[in-house]
């Protein structure tokens, strides 16, 4: 390998400025190719082209505002989408979205108490759920993101020879931002195999899109496949989650930023453990740009939870399973029609109990898997209040987070009652109980008074026999 450009000229135009650079360093260092494997360096020119590469497109985007270069998440993102194939959505795939979620509304009305939202679902293509979803997830990842960034800014300088450090000058800058944007890499790699999984706006648990919803009609369609069941069936059961979905959290504002504030403290809490990185360092192979994307999302970074996170996990797992509970109750009932109802539900119980391939690459790669993991115990504890109280209270204790059972109320949902005594009462119950107590100070007070006229008798006999 030469250290000059060919044909003898100095001035590396044409040339990439970190590739010329790093020529430079290697002409004036003296090292030779043994040297440059030690490191892990490729000497082959085809291997050192593609680090070029890879690098060149890691600064590509400019720099980044914060902890991660959200932009170049989000191209990267939209790349990854586009190469898995990405068609706009047609107007025959809107009409039938459109006509589905209409006779889902009608359905999934007789058995909620919960207002039909101002807007329906509509119909997205992949990139308009990046697009769609894309502020949530720079919510939901920006705590970690600065934790994993440092790390990650901290350990490329300290693992760079010194003579190098010292011909970096002014593109240290630039160095500094490899940590931001190799986050911004694989975070775009996620949601761009995401965006390939989920059928709807809702799939994950709770809305990702801020305003409104929306269904996916080349996602659904793979989902249908190889089920045995019409088409037709499989987008109007879908219809009919997301319609139950979309009515829960319109009627329960709070809903929404409970479950996302739940996520970012677990993240805030999350600290990047530099031993592992240091030794996963050394063994990166800087040639492979799969090696090093695999290597962030294997989840090799996070150190164990703290208590503090597991008890945040706890209690995520627990709502989300509430949600996903409700949500398989009312599409239950509302599908009874449907003659693949029972096929289609299983298939979604066991789907979101498991996770899809990029769900799994998610949750290694913040350290947070959303998984509803009581899914079943919450769909009986909402069939039993349905079942005591009526739909109307079933649905009332969504009103806020206080009325919502705890992971030991899914344990015993008989007891759930006893447990939270006049918090979860109906009015009836309310009233009969006050009145019970206002009842029961009326006597106390009646034979109040009947003992102190007992006690003044008794002192005035006392009296009385005194005076005889």
């Amino acid at each position: 390998m030469t250290s000059q450009p060919p044909n003898g000229e100095n001035d590396n135009e044409g040339q990439d400025p970190f590739q010329a650079m790093f020529q430079q360093f290697l002409g004036q260092s003296g090292m030779s190719e043994e040297d440059l494997q030690k490191m892990g360096i490729p000497t082959d020119p085809a291997a050192m082209q593609a680090m070029f590469a890879q690098v060149q497109s890691m600064f590509s985007a400019g720099p980044a505002d914060g902890p991660v270069n959200w932009k170049a998440a989000k191209d990267h993102a939209r790349r990854v989408v586009s190469a898995a194939g990405d068609p706009s959505v047609t107007e025959a795939e809107r009409k039938v979205i459109d006509e589905a979620v209409q006779l889902a509304q009608l359905w999934v009305a007789d058995h909620t108490a919960f207002d039909t939202p101002p807007t329906n679902p509509t119909a997205w293509s992949r990139s308009e759920w990046v697009e769609g979803t894309f502020d949530t997830w720079q919510e939901i990842t920006g705590p970690v993101a600065e934790s994993m960034t440092k790390a990650l800014t901290d350990s490329i300088q300290g693992q760079l020879p010194e003579e190098m450090t010292g011909m970096l000058g002014g593109a240290s800058g630039m160095l500094a931002n490899a940590g931001s944007m190799m986050f911004a890499m694989q975070l775009g790699q996620v949601l761009g195999g995401l965006a390939a999984e989920v059928v709807s706006s809702t799939d994950i648990g709770f809305p990702l899109a801020q305003d409104g919803s929306a269904m996916l009609p080349r996602n659904v369609k793979d989902f249908g496949e190889d089920l045995g069941v019409p088409e037709q069936e499989v987008v109007l059961y879908l219809a009919v989650r997301e319609v139950a979905h979309a009515r829960l959290f319109h009627a329960a504002p709070w809903l929404r930023q409970y479950v996302v504030d739940l996520i970012t403290a677990f993240s805030q809490e999350i600290h990047i453990d530099m031993d592992r990185i240091e030794g996963l360092a050394a063994q990166i192979d800087p040639s492979d740009p799969a090696a090093m994307q695999e290597a962030l999302g294997s989840g090799m970074f996070m150190p164990e939870q703290t208590p503090k996170q597991q008890a945040t996990l706890k209690q995520l797992e627990t709502i989300l399973a509430l949600i996903e509970g409700w949500v398989d109750v009312v599409t239950v009932r509302a599908t009874t029609n449907l003659p693949g109802a029972d096929a289609l539900s299983e298939t979604m119980r066991r789907r979101r109990a498991s996770g899809g391939p990029a769900e799994h690459a998610f949750g290694s790669f913040v350290g947070l898997e959303l998984r509803p993991r009581r899914m079943r115990e919450a769909a009986e504890f909402w069939r039993f209040v349905e079942q005591r109280r009526g739909m109307e209270d079933r649905d009332g204790l969504w009103e806020a987070a206080e009325f919502l059972p705890t992971d030991e109320d899914l344990d015993d949902p008989a007891a759930y009652e006893s447990r939270r005594g006049l918090l979860t009462a109906s009015d009836e119950e309310f009233d009969a109980a006050l009145e019970q107590l206002l009842g029961s100070d009326t006597k106390d007070d009646t034979s109040d008074d009947t003992g102190d006229d007992t006690d003044d008798g008794g002192a005035g006999g006392s009296s009385g026999q005194s005076t005889d």
